[in-house]
């Protein structure tokens, strides 16, 4: 009998990056994705006009959002983890899209962490919970 091989990811996550642990393959590999909306765009805009930086910033989360979301639909089993706000607000998007409704996803909080950390707490996160 096919024994179905669940397909792990953590991703740590803030509003500047989202590093992708994935807890499928043996070794854990980590990739990135950055977020377009960098403190020098959000300078620049802001010297343009308050009203254009909040309109500009909405586009590139949700733009950085959607890539996020790209990566997590070839998964089974997802860990969002960080320090912000920014996992909950990947939460909310990824919930408006019915593609992720068989896709378990949790919210842990936790601090910066360097590679080997964000390892570890992959690891350890679905050694427990999956």
């Amino acid at each position: 009998m096919n024994q179905i091989i669940e397909k792990k990811l953590g991703i740590w996550m803030d509003h500047a990056s989202a590093h992708f642990v994935d807890a499928s393959d043996n070794p854990i590999a980590i990739n990135s994705i950055q977020s377009k909306f960098t403190h020098q765009e959000k300078e620049h805009s802001l010297n343009k006009s308050e009203n254009l930086m909040h309109h500009k910033e909405q586009h590139l989360q949700a733009d950085y959002y959607k890539k996020i979301s790209e990566v997590i639909l070839k998964f089974d089993h997802i860990v969002l983890f960080g320090p912000t706000q920014a996992k909950a607000e990947l939460f909310n998007f990824l919930k408006e899209n019915h593609h992720f409704d068989k896709i378990k996803i949790h919210l842990q909080q936790t601090n910066k962490m360097t590679d080997s950390e964000m390892n570890l707490f992959t690891r350890n996160y679905f050694s427990i919970f999956a």
